[in-house]
């Protein structure tokens, strides 16, 4: 078994049981993003919200104690995602993001926005031509430093 295994025992689940990330979150008591993406296997939960996602998705101890190993982040299957919906925000970086860096260096200087210290907010924004997806992505800034 391997956290992979975990992660598609808990997909599994939420679908045969209909359970939201939503609901999964409000249990946990953290956002639905930061709690899908340690579902998914991309964070590590406390020894208190792994027993709780435990208990919604029917794992057993050993992965439950999976569930708290720090992850191996960023690990998408091949460098450029074949999924539309990642691809899109791949997409998006590739043609943004030298406007991102620019405008964050020209705003706070030499550093970078950490996906540590970071929060994300996924909403839907109603729209009469046609409802938008609103991703909200905040992170602290890092300044680089001389040594």
């Amino acid at each position: 078994m391997d956290r992979n295994d975990v992660t598609e025992k808990i997909i599994e689940t939420k679908i045969r049981r209909n359970i939201t990330w939503s609901k999964v979150a409000e249990e946990v008591g953290k956002s639905k993003e930061w709690v899908t993406a340690g579902c998914l296997g991309q964070m590590a939960f406390s020894d208190h919200q792994a027993q709780v996602v435990g208990e919604l998705f029917d794992l057993s101890p050993e992965e439950i104690a999976m569930l708290r190993v720090p992850p191996f982040r960023g690990s998408l299957p091949n460098q450029i995602p074949a999924d539309p919906t990642i691809y899109r925000l791949y997409e998006l970086v590739s043609v943004y993001g030298p406007t991102i860096k620019e405008l964050i260096h020209e705003e706070f200087g030499d550093g970078i926005m950490s996906a540590i210290d970071f929060d994300m907010s996924i909403t839907r924004q109603e729209d009469p031509n046609g409802d938008r997806v609103h991703i909200e992505l905040s992170g602290k800034f890092l300044p680089h430093k001389s040594y």
